[in-house]
Order: C-alpha cells, then structure tokens, then sequence
C-alpha cells in the first residue's frame, strides 16, 4: 500500500497573487499580495526560501517568525497566518505597501499631505515606545523598508528580523550583514570610544532621525547628508536635530519626543492626530465627548485623506449609530464620506442604515434625512423607496413642527421619480391637496404649489388633467404673495401639459384676475403668462395643423423629460421661500395660539391679517421688479423670480408664527379624514369659495410707507380696483382715465375713520345705559333680601 504525503503549501488557506512580487525589507523577505481562499479578502503574504549554507540568515528569518506572531499592538504589523517548512516559510499579515512605494505614489497623485506624514510618523515613534518602553526590546532596524501601511494609511512598523532584548537576554544584537541596512546604524556603534556608553533607546532613535530625514527628502545616500535638513518642516527640525545628535545619551526617549511634538505648535499638533487618537479611544469616551466629537467631525473631513475616511472614520460611523447613542449627529459625516464610496460598497454599508432611519422617531434625525436626501437618492432602489422609505416620510406631512413639513413637501422632488401609481397619484396628492389648502403656514403652501409643478410631469394623464389647473387657480388666490407668483409660474410650466379648450376657458380667465393684483411681481408674472399662452393659442388659430404637436402632451403617459421646463422655474421657492420658514421656527420654536375669528381658508385676494405680513409681502414684490421684461417663452428665468426671498424682515417672521395653528382647532387626523372619500381628488383641487369681505379697518398695502426714497401719497390704482370688485361695484368704463386716486383713497380713509367713531360712540352709550339700568334695579337690601317694588 502507498501513502502519499500531503503538500502543507497546496494546503494551506491562503495563496499567493499572480501578480508580481511587491519586494519587502532589505534581505531574504519577498512580499506578495495574497487571498484568503474561502473569502477572497486581501492580504499580504512574506516569502522566505530556505537555501542551503545560509543557517544563520535561516535562523533571522525564524526569530522574525516568532516575534511578529507574539508582539500584538496596533502601530505593529499584524500577524494573521503563518507556514513554516523544512522549505519556506510564509508569514500572512494584513494587507499593506511599502512605505517608500505608497508615498511615491501618493506624490505622482498630488494628494500626499504634511498632516498624513505627521500621523504616520506618530504611529511609527508609539511602536517604538511600546517596544522599548514596555517590552525591554531594541528594533535595531528602523528604516524606510521596515515600514508599511495598510489600507487606511496607517502606518505599520514591521521588519523585525534583527530585534534583540535590552537587557542582554540571548545576547547582543544579531549581525546583519546587509549595507543597505548598516548606513543607518548610529556613529558610536563604529568606534569604541566613551560615547558607545549611551541610553538603551539611543541606537534606534538615530535610526528615527534617518526615518524622517528619507520620508521628507528621498533615498539616505549617506550618513553625513543628515545635517542639511532639507525640506524637514520647521515645526520638526528641533525635535529632529535631537535625534541625530552626536551624543547618544541627548537623544529622547521616544515618549517624550511624542510628548515634545505634541506641544502647542509643534508638528503632530494638528485635527488630523487629534481625530485618530480620539477615534482609538471611542469605546471608553462619554457619550456627550461623542456627540461633540461626531458635530466637530464632519468640518474636517474635506481636509483628511480618502482612504482614512473610508476605512478608519466610517467603521466608527457604522458603529456609532449601530450601538451607541450618536443619533442624528453622524448623519452629516456619514453622507459626506459615502461620497468616497463605490455604488456598490455604498449599497452594502450606507443604505441599510439609511432605511433604519427612517423609521426613527427622533426628530431631528427625520430632518436631517430630508435634508440631505439628494446625497443617498440616487442609490435607493424603486421598490425601497415604495414599501420602506415612503411610508414613513409621509407621516412628515402631518407633523406638527413646520420644518418637517417644508422638508418632507421638498423630498418629494426627489423621491417622486421612483414611487409607483398608487403612491404618486393618489397618495401624495391627498397630502397636497390638504398642504395647499389648510397649511397656515405661506412659504409651505407656496413649496408645495412649487414642487406640483416639477412633478407635474411624473403623474399620470387622467391626474394632471384632474389636479394642475385646479390647484394653480386656487395658489393664485392665496394671500401670501409668493404664493400666488408660484401659481402663474405653474401654469407657465407646465403650458405643454394643457389642452387649448382649458388654456381659453379655465387658465387664461384665472390668469386676467391677476392683472389687478395688489402685489407688482404678480401682476407682471401674470402679464408674461397670458402672453405667452395667446401666442400659443393664436399661433393653433391660424394654423390648425398645429393643434396635435400642441397637445402632443396632454394625453402622454407621465415622462420624466416633460418636466424639462420644469426644471428650474421653481428653484428660488425651494430655497428662499424655505429658508424664511427656517428662520420663522427657529424665531418661534413653538406655535402661538391663533386668533379666533382667523378664518381657516385664505383671506380675500390682495389682503393681509397683519401690517407686518403686509410689509413683507411689499418688500418681496420690490424685489422682484428687478426682473426682465422678456419674453416668457423660455420660461428660464423664472429661476431668478423672488431672489431675494431669504431678506424678509424680523417683524414679518413675527406675524407670520402667529398664524400658526391653535391646539384647540381639530386635528390634523380629522382635516385628513375629508380626503377619503372616492371622489376625494375633485373636491380636494376645486376652487374655493367665495372669499369674505376684509373686516372694516383693514388697511390696504398702498396705504403703508414701504421705506422708499421718498414717501408718496399716491395709493395702488390695481388696490383701489381690488376693493371696489370686492365690495361688488362694477367700475365704469371710463374710470380708468382718472388719476385722482388720492382722492379716492382719502374718502375711504375718512369714511372708516368716521365708522370707527361712530361705534365708539354708540358703544359708551350702550355700556352708560347698562350701569343706569343695574342702580335703578337694586334698592335698599333687607335680610338678605330685595325689596319688591
């Protein structure tokens, strides 16, 4: 019977790359890049052959073996596997390059930064002091090829071949017989004078110094070029010229070097060591230093190198959200790193966390997810953003808090492209509907017209036809001015997507009320529309052949290239408008009970509920005069309308938090209920009704001095008309060639002055007669009792 004996290196559970090999220290180590066989991660695999008549190199190779397998610390090179035969020996560690290798490849890359160099460095002098300090033992090999770095940058010292005890156990120092490696031995050891009587860590501090001066300036060609500095950073040089001092017992330990460089000012002085040592001691840190640390984090992360914040800061992220109590705070630093990440690493390692998020009811978490949503989109699966991101988002539609609401209406942007039929058309238009109407909030119900708009071109036919004109013409009537600029720019924007019957019979009547509008910026948006859709109808007049490339859209099946118009009409309500809100909340954090005769639907068209929110509304319109006088047809500069909306003044932000909702009111749960009806979606986007008349006193906004050069007399005329069509009189047609309009508005000035003091009156005549009422019914009080007349 023959037995056949088994090949250990066939065997064994890692082999080698194909690929060349990567060198290694100077002597019989070769270095390979190497695979795990079960699970393909990478690793580096040291290769020793044995040969005959080199005992004693056999013999360095061995004891190299056995001390990387026993010394375990971070700044050393870790052991994994090892194979050791009468043939080779094969020494497995974690995957690194040669230092000198990867910073001449970081160089070629212009991406190679003092702060890297100062942390490697720090890592390299903490092995050291480990081994000296702790451990009683002499490196005796301190070189650019003892040392590497793995795939985080961090930097590894390794080369262990010809490491002896200090305190003389098995000897002195092994020989070594490389001059590759003998040109960094210190002078003393060459000479046998007094200097050679020296501190057990002198001989591997010289060897630092050489360390330094070659990351810094290349190749050592000589002992002697240590004295020229070169382009050692000054911050270093001090602490360096220690180092390669002639007198070994001046050279400091390597804990106090570490301690020196510290110092303020000093080299490794910097955020980039300051976040590795933090990060090394996360686990046993408060939780409040954690918080600090992850909010502080992300300002500095645009300064670090890719490849630590990929490998060293995201693990900590993971881990911090997995299971700790970071919360909301690494959201930021989280998605600012997954912007290193492949699709598919970004798949396995951000968006599971994502969709646990969003299942979070912590607040601040929910808005910081909305508001950085279009950094993990695009990486969000259909059917992910249908049953597990959707569901939970649109409960921001009902909050309480107006940011979450403004954020949620904005996310929809974003997310509207991957919902299916069901959430897009129906479920997400009740939501707006319901926004549109009932929100008191003026900058949410102006978003959400905005972002129907850019949607418009997802939903379905049959919903567009059903929804768009009825939800512009009702923005149109909202009395928050930007509002109604949002519902003219609607209708511009979505021009494609209406037939020509309801461009003549329901949008251009809608568009005319508008040319009376109080505000300047509506009146000239609705000017531009209606030009723009009679040129649209005229040029299908005189050609009829036109009509179907006309409405070559109307009928289309939703298209995410229709909405190409759409695309950037709306941009300034989605950042100025919302950051009014922002400012609104965080001037009232919460919600001033709202006056009881404030009606529950917007005021009549062209007023206000307060001077204050009248005066912002003006200072808005101003701002908008600035714009051109060209063509809509383009429809791209609407981008600019309204620039300047983030420049609403404080008193404004004031009066408009005081409309917020009361608690007494019903519940948001209740205003959603009238949604579930099957014909829910007309009578969501019907017209409203018939707006009320103002309450007596309510001033106009031309009757407001708005801070101009010089204070006018003059009111609005389009005002003035907006009261008389709201009071029911029709003006005559030759009304519009008088320009007495003081004296118009002067009479309705006097007229209500002389209305409230007449109620005045008639009050205190009201209030005299009760008191006389209640002497003449009481007399004289007997027992108790009242005298009976």
């Amino acid at each position: 019977m023959w037995f056949f004996a088994r090949d250990p290196v066939r065997d064994f559970p890692f082999e080698l790359s194909p690929e060349l090999p990567e060198g290694g220290p100077p002597g019989p180590w070769v270095l390979h890049r190497g695979r795990k066989k079960a699970t393909g991660s990478p690793v580096s695999i040291f290769v020793y052959d044995v040969k005959p008549g080199v005992e004693e190199q056999t013999q360095v190779a061995k004891a190299a073996f056995k001390r990387l397998k026993t010394l375990r610390h971070p700044n050393i090179l870790a052991y994994i596997d090892g194979l050791e035969t009468d043939r080779c020996l094969h020494i497995v560690t974690e995957a690194v390059t040669p230092l000198g290798a990867y910073l001449k490849a970081r160089a070629e890359a212009g991406d190679l930064r003092e702060l890297e160099l100062s942390w490697g460095l720090h890592q390299i002098v903490k092995a050291l002091s480990f081994l000296v300090n702790d451990c009683s033992l002499i490196h005796n090999n301190v070189c650019m090829a003892a040392v590497f770095v793995d795939r985080a940058g961090e930097w590894k010292l390794g080369g262990l071949d010809y490491m002896y005890s200090a305190q003389g156990n098995g000897g002195g120092p092994p020989r070594k017989g490389i001059p590759e490696l003998e040109q960094y031995d210190p002078p003393e050891l060459a000479d046998g004078s007094g200097r050679a009587v020296r501190e057990k860590w002198s001989a591997d501090m010289w060897r630092l110094g050489c360390l330094i001066w070659e990351v810094f300036n290349g190749p050592l060609p000589r002992a002697a070029a240590l004295r020229n500095p070169g382009k050692i950073p000054k911050s270093l040089v001090p602490h360096y010229c220690e180092l390669v001092g002639a007198n070994p017992k001046v050279r400091p330990n390597p804990a106090r070097f570490l301690q020196n460089c510290r110092a303020p000012g000093g080299f490794m002085n910097n955020r980039f060591v300051e976040t590795n040592l933090f990060l090394e001691e996360i686990q046993i840190k408060e939780p409040a230093e954690k918080q600090k640390f992850f909010q502080e984090l992300s300002k500095s992360l645009d300064s670090f190198p890719e490849d630590f914040c990929r490998h060293k800061v995201l693990p900590q992220l993971l881990t911090a959200f997995e299971f700790g109590s970071a919360g909301a705070v690494v959201l930021t630093p989280l998605f600012k790193v997954g912007k290193f990440l492949g699709a598919v690493e970004y798949q396995r390692k951000i968006i599971p966390v994502v969709v646990k998020m969003f299942s979070s009811t912590d607040r601040a978490m929910r808005i910081r997810l909305l508001q950085q949503m279009e950094q993990f989109i695009q990486y969000l699966d259909e059917p992910t953003v249908n049953t597990q991101i959707f569901p939970h988002v649109v409960h921001g539609f009902l909050d309480t808090n107006p940011a979450i609401r403004e954020q949620t209406v904005k996310s929809m942007l974003l997310l509207a492209p991957k919902l299916n039929e069901t959430n897009l058309n129906v479920e997400l238009m009740k939501h707006f509907a319901r926004l549109q109407a009932k929100d008191e909030q003026g900058p949410i119900r102006c978003n959400t017209t905005v972002c129907l708009g850019k949607i418009g071109s997802y939903l379905s036919a049959g919903t567009r036809h059903r929804v768009l004109t009825s939800a512009f013409s009702r923005a149109t009537k909202d009395p928050f001015a930007p509002s109604r600029v949002a519902g003219v720019l609607g209708f511009a924007a979505t021009h494609n997507l209406y037939s020509m019957n309801d461009c003549a019979h329901k949008i251009l009547p809608v568009l005319c009320s508008l040319t009376v509008d109080p505000e300047r910026a509506v009146r000239d948006q609705a000017f531009k529309a209606i030009r723009s859709f009679l040129s649209k109808l005229e040029s299908v007049s005189e050609d009829p052949t036109q009509l179907a490339e006309a409405e070559k859209d109307v009928h289309a099946a939703s298209s995410p290239g229709m909405g190409g118009a759409a695309a950037s009409w709306a941009g300034w309500a989605v950042t100025g408008v919302s950051s009014l809100t922002s400012k609104l909340i965080r001037a009232h954090p919460t919600a001033a009970p709202a006056e009881t005769n404030v009606p529950q639907r917007p005021v009549p068209e062209g007023h206000w509920e307060t001077q204050e929110e009248s005066k912002d509304a003006e200072e808005d319109s101003t701002a908008a005069d600035r714009w051109d006088d060209e063509d809509w047809g383009s429809l791209e500069e609407a981008e600019s309308v309204l620039a300047q909306q983030d420049n609403w003044s404080t008193g404004g932000q004031a009066s408009w938090a005081g409309q917020t909702s009361n608690p007494g009111h019903k519940s948001q749960e209740s205003d959603w209920s009238s949604w579930e009806a099957e014909d829910a979606w007309e009578q969501g986007w019907q017209e409203p009704s018939p707006p009320e008349p103002p309450p007596e006193g309510t001033r106009l906004a031309s009757e407001y001095n708005w801070g101009g050069p010089e204070p006018s007399d003059k009111g609005d005329p389009f005002a003035a008309l907006s009261v008389c069509r709201e009071a029911g009189a029709q003006p005559r047609r030759d009304s519009w060639g008088d320009d007495n309009w003081e004296g118009l508005e002067a009479e309705s000035r006097q007229a209500k002055a002389e209305l409230a003091r007449k109620k005045r009156e008639e009050r205190k005549r009201e209030m005299e007669a009760k008191r006389t009422e209640k002497k003449t019914a009481k007399g004289p009080m007997k027992l108790g009792t009242r005298k009976l007349d």
